[in-house]
Parts: C-alpha cells; structure tokens; sequence
C-alpha cells in the first residue's frame, strides 16, 4: 500500500484568472478503486496530468507510484492497430495484449487493421486492453465508457470491479456504482473524499442539500423578521428621543432612559441579525444548480415522421446492417440499442442523407454542409459514402435538430459559432450556463474547451432549435452526471420527438418509450 498527498496545491492555466485547484489537500490510498466525478471543466483531467507531471503547481504532490494514464495519445490514426501498440508500448507482451482483447470480447485480428478504421468503440476496447497488460502501474483511467456499448461497459465494470489501485474518471452512475470503493469529488467550493458508492454518496448529498436549502430558506425568513423588528425599534426609538423636546415633557431622564433601552434592543437585533446571516453564509456552497432547461419541439402534421422498411446499409466494400423495419412517430422517444459497429449512427447518418440535409436547410436556417468547419469533413465524407437500399421514408418538410457523436471539429469562438449557426443568442448563452458554463468561458476559444464543454455546445445548439425530430449520437459522450440529471427532467416533462443512440443505462431507461436492436 501506497499514498498519494496532495498538499495546498493551486493551480491555474496561464493567461486565465480562474482558479482550477486553490490551496487544496486530501489523501489517496493506492489500493482504493476511487472514483473521480465533478462538473465538466472542475479540473478531473488537469488534476489526472498533474499526477503525471506534464503540469507545473504550486503546493506538493507526493507519491512513490508510477501512472498509466488512459485514453493514450495516437499520433497516426491511419497506421496499423499493432504499429500504435509498438508506438504505445515499443515492450509489449503480445500474447497479455491479446489475454485482455479477449476479455473485452474483441477479436485479435483487429491488431491488423488501421486503427482509423476502427469503431470508437473497439479504439477505447483496444487502449484498455494495452493499459490492463501494462502491469505493476496505478492507473489513471480518464472516462473510458465513452463510445462503449452496454455490453462493453458491463465488460470493463465487471473486469475493474476484480481490480484496485486506480483512479478512475466517469460520469455513468450505474458504471461508477459497479466498480468503485471510494469516491473523489469535485465540489464548487471543495474536494471531498469518502469511503462508498456512488449511490450512497449521491443520497447523502441529496439529504444535506435539502438540509442547507431548507436552513437557507429558515435563515431567510429569520433576517427578514429582524429587519422589520430593527426598523420598527429604531422608528420606536426616534419618536421617544423627539418626545424629550419641548414643554409638555414630564420626565427627561425616564424619557432619556426608555430610548437607551430601545437602542440597546436594536444593537440585540442587529447583532442576532449578522450572526444569522454569517451562518447563511456558510451554507449552499456545494448545492449544484440544476436549473431547468428548455426545448422547443414542433408536432408534425403528419403521425409517422419516419418509416423505415427493411432498410441495408452499406459502405464500399461493406454491409454496415441489414433488414432493419421500424416508425418514429410524434412523441416516441426511441432508442436505438446494440454493440459498438452494428450500424446505430449509420442509420442516423442515413435519415440525415434522405432528409438531403447536407445541401438543403436543417431545422429551416442552415445546412450541414454550411457548417462543415464546426463538425468535421468525416461526418460528410461518412454520411455520402453510405448506400441505402430497402425502404426509408421521412415526413416532408421535417424539420431535423442534430447532435453528433464528435465534437473535436469545434473551433474559434462562440460568437462565431452564434453567428454561422443562426442561433438566438441569448437563449443559447442562457442554456449554456444552466449547464454550468460560467461567463468566462464564453470569451474563450472552443479549442480550449474540455470534451464535455464542447459537447455541451452542440446539445445547447440542439436545443434552441425548433424541429420535429431530435437525432442525438451518444449525446451524453464527456456530459457530467449533474448535466444528464438536467437533461433526463428536461426529457420526460417536454416530450420532443426523439431517436437517439446511447449507452448510459440509467438515463436510456428514464427517457425511452421503445427501442429498436440492432
């Protein structure tokens, strides 16, 4: 057994005035399975790579330990799967590598293709396998369930439940609760470290929140009350010190003594006033505000909006799926279920190409192809490669709000954004900080952004559009658990119209009304 110390260490990235970690301390034990959750943008990551030294701080971090840090950087994607493993690991033990793929359920053989042509899943699959043969290390496992299927993530939460001595990075509740001994949390005002679940972290973090709020709310009602005391003992005392001027007054000095009694009621109030409101002061430090969000969903005229009949899909060379039947009709929330590469995006893909969005407007203002610079040329390069044959009918005039998997295409500033998307730019900035921006952040350039940040920028962007149809591709990809909560009341109270992919058990359960396997 081995200890992590993190003494007053503040750290913040040049150029910003915002603090990251300021004057914080705690202490990890290396046999602990700790799970890492906080907001998007707290510092899960920068703390991740100052364990790992690329980050200079000022304070100490003290460990004897050496890091494998995942997800690891590819430098060419375009190279064959087991050229990356020797870039990764030039001492690899072929045979361990393979030991691990198999435990992931991936066939080997994917060491002998190009990574690029990879899913996002098997990529993730594939940098586990290598991070869990790499052994003897204290790993440092920064959301692995992103682009991993249920049976995936089922996978890697059943093999790090048999492990310990990692830290480890996620958003998933029903993942976290699977493998994890301990928590590490990044509060607003705090860090937290427990002993637990994260169910029994979240409850107790229910409870206290409701205390302080239901405190704040008595304390509120306690300084208002003193206030009008104050007000009417100062008026009380005015009047009786008026009282001692003039003839018809009787007794000064039981005059002078009645408003120095009323003053010294008054010094009690204020002084019981202040000490209310200093111990209001330390309340609702770490309440999280999960404020509501907003949709504008169209009903279209017509019932079915999407019918699909024995649709294949194909690419040169390849059938993505086959023989898929299934309706979206107004209302229906549909999730889209199955392994990482049975052809879940591609069918989302498909709509979009019928739909003929890449030339024509979307949600009636731009087109996808207007805004190539934010998503990327592959998202267009894979939407045009795609054949379609059977049967794949959209509504006309649907008006389509999308959300893709991707978001490393989002560049330059939000005002730029603002303006090549047509947004309201108000109501996109207003969405943007209930889910926890903070006005700094929209002078910044996207590139800065962390993952989730950037992801939040694409769902804001869906939800200020006014469209029929919501297609959203693993929407919750980097998304923070306070977020998801956000999203899921968002969901089920505004009923839109939407067909999405998505992994994370919890919230694919609170939001779908059906499902179609693939």
């Amino acid at each position: 057994m081995s200890l992590i110390q993190v003494s007053h260490v503040t750290f913040y990235y040049d150029g910003s005035s915002d603090y990251i970690f300021d004057d914080v301390s705690f202490q990890i034990d290396s046999d602990w399975k700790l799970g890492f959750v906080g907001r998007n943008g707290r510092g899960k990551t920068t703390f991740l790579r100052m364990l790992m030294g690329e980050l200079e701080y000022r304070g100490k971090i003290i460990s004897s330990l050496k890091f494998d840090y995942f997800p690891f950087p590819i430098k060419d994607k375009e190279k064959d799967t087991i050229e990356i493993l020797d870039d990764i690991w030039p001492d690899y033990e072929l045979w361990k590598v393979c030991r691990e793929l198999n435990l992931l359920e991936v066939e080997a053989d994917i060491l002998y293709r190009p990574f690029s042509a990879l899913s996002s899943g098997e990529q993730t699959k594939f940098m586990l396998a290598v991070l869990f043969s790499r052994e003897g290390n204290f790993l440092l496992i920064d959301e692995p369930t992103n682009h991993l299927d249920v049976e995936g993530r089922e996978l890697v939460k059943n093999y790090l439940n048999r492990k310990k001595g990692f830290i480890l990075v996620s958003h998933d509740r029903h993942f976290l609760d699977g493998c994890v001994d301990h928590l590490l949390v990044l509060n607003r005002q705090d860090i937290e470290v427990r002993q637990g679940s994260f169910s029994a972290w979240w409850e107790d973090k229910q409870n206290r929140d409701a205390f302080e709020l239901a405190g704040n709310e008595k304390l509120k009602k306690e300084i208002g009350r003193l206030k009008d005391s104050m007000r009417r003992t100062a008026g009380w005392s005015d009047q009786i010190e008026k009282s001692k001027i003039g003839s018809h007054v009787g007794d000064r000095g039981y005059v002078g003594h009645k408003s120095a009694k009323m003053m010294k009621r008054a010094k009690v109030i204020e002084k019981r006033m202040e000490e209310s409101i200093e111990e209001k002061g330390k309340l609702l430090k770490n309440v999280e505000q999960m404020d509501t969000l907003k949709i504008f969903p169209l009903r279209h005229h017509k019932g079915v909006l999407v019918r699909a009949e024995e649709v294949s899909l194909f690419v040169p060379g390849k059938e993505i799926c086959a023989g898929k039947s299934f309706e979206v009709r107004n209302g229906d929330r549909i999730l889209l279920k199955g392994r990482n590469g049975s052809g879940k995006s591609s069918m989302l893909k498909a709509m979009l190409k019928q739909a003929g969005v890449l030339e024509s407007d979307l949600q009636g203002k731009n087109s996808l192809r207007s805004l190539e610079s934010f998503y990327g040329e592959n998202l267009f390069q894979s939407i045009e490669s795609l054949e379609i044959t059977g049967k794949l009918e959209l509504a006309s005039g649907l008006k389509i709000s999308y959300v893709p998997q991707d978001t490393s295409g989002l560049k330059g500033n939000l005002r730029e954004f603002i303006r090549e998307t047509g947004l309201d730019e108000s109501l996109f900035k207003a969405l943007l900080r209930q889910l926890d921006f903070s006005r700094e952040q929209f002078e910044k350039p996207m590139e800065q952004y962390s993952a989730g940040q950037r992801k939040k920028v694409l769902l804001a962007k869906s939800l200020c559009e006014q469209a029929h149809l919501y297609i959203w591709d693993e929407p919750l990809n980097y998304i923070d658990l306070f977020s998801r909560m956000q999203l899921e009341e968002l969901i089920r109270e505004r009923k839109p119209t939407l067909l999405f992919v998505e992994h994370d058990v919890l919230f694919a359960e609170n939001i779908a009304t059906a499902q179609v396997c693939f």
